[in-house]
């Protein structure tokens, strides 16, 4: 065996040991240990055995906020970002979309139909992520509705980005070994905590983020995360399948953390009474709501509104849930008739 790999598998298995031992006798990785850990991961050096392990004993612990964050700066150094002070490999950024939700029951991503509306405002979006384990339509598949493709590097992002103002980015092309590491889900039939990586990778070095997650615990983690690495802005929310998706028939909390002003709890409240039930999710329908044809959809209208609201409590420091609310509903209508055709440059 190459030294360097034995080198590299020993160093490893100290810290399989560390999350590993017996009761009262294991911790946490720290920030740097971590760090170090998935660096070794990335770079292919451990053993299969080893990664599995490693893997299982983080979710088995639960996830910590300093050992998330030295993950999380391990994942960008994959993919070129030194360090949160680095340069965007694809231009500037307003807004970091992650899309990973694994919900069994979602229907079509209505967030996608948000991100789009403000990248018609003049925000400029970037949504990465894998629907893979996902029910229901992925974002690829919501784009195909509309006559648009993802991305394949970082020079197509930061293109579609100049010509839009909006780019997905699939964890596959951004971050291959990341990709993989999700992948093993089929392994373990479970999710490790690699999923909170890849939503916290912030490619884009944006000045805002907005994230769902599934359980509520893990608000507090990505909060705690985004307070570590000192990032501008984000908003967190319970969003179904844990997307970054606001439901319209009850009131949603939006955790947020802002630099300089710590965290905080903004209420949201509902849209519209009971406007969830008979909602259409496919992919004729999910075209049609963008362009504005056919019958009006109240559902998913309000979910995509009060999806945009959200997106701006992250980018708007100073605004309130109502102004945010009416915001919203004013860019949806601009994207329908203030733009002139909405299909015009999506395409």
């Amino acid at each position: 065996m190459d030294m360097m790999q034995l080198d590299a598998e020993r160093r490893f298995a100290g810290y399989v040991a560390t999350l590993g031992r017996g009761p009262g006798r294991s911790r946490a990785l720290t920030r740097a240990e971590a760090s170090d850990a998935l660096g070794l991961v990335l770079e292919d050096a451990v053993h299969p055995a080893q990664l599995g392990a490693f893997l299982m004993l983080l979710r088995y612990r639960g996830e910590d906020p300093d050992e998330i964050t030295g993950l999380v700066e391990a994942a960008r150094r994959s993919i070129g970002l030194a360090d949160e002070t680095a340069a965007s490999p694809v231009g500037p950024v307003d807004l970091d979309w992650p899309s990973y939700g694994a919900g069994r029951t979602r229907g079509a991503p209505w967030f996608l139909l948000a991100a789009l509306a403000l990248a018609q405002s003049g925000h400029r979006v970037l949504m990465h992520g894998s629907n893979e384990f996902s029910g229901g339509l992925s974002v690829a598949d919501g784009l195909a509705a509309l006559g648009m493709r993802p991305c394949g590097d970082a020079g197509e992002v930061a293109a579609a980005l100049d010509r839009t103002g909006y780019a997905y980015w699939p964890v596959a092309q951004m971050a291959p070994a990341i990709d993989r590491l999700l992948g093993m889900r089929r392994l373990f039939g479970l999710r490790s905590p690699i999923n909170t990586v890849a939503r916290l990778i912030d490619p884009g070095c944006a000045g805002a983020s907005v994230d769902g997650v599934f359980h509520p615990p893990y608000i507090a983690l990505h909060l705690g995360v985004a307070e570590r690495l000192g990032r501008p802005s984000l908003v967190v929310i319970k969003g179904g399948g844990g997307e970054a998706e606001r439901p319209p028939a009850k009131a949603t909390a939006a955790h947020l953390w802002r630099q300089g002003a710590g965290r905080s709890e903004c209420l949201l409240p509902p849209l519209a009474d009971g406007a969830e039930r008979g909602r259409v999710d496919t992919p004729d329908a999910f075209a049609r709501l963008w362009h504005g044809d056919g019958a009006p959809d109240p559902a998913a209208t309000q979910t995509v509104i009060g999806t945009v609201a959200l997106a701006l409590l992250a980018l708007d420091p100073g605004l309130a849930a109502e102004q945010a609310d009416r915001r919203a509903a004013a860019i949806w209508t601009a994207r329908r008739t203030g733009r002139g055709d909405a299909r015009r440059g999506l395409e």
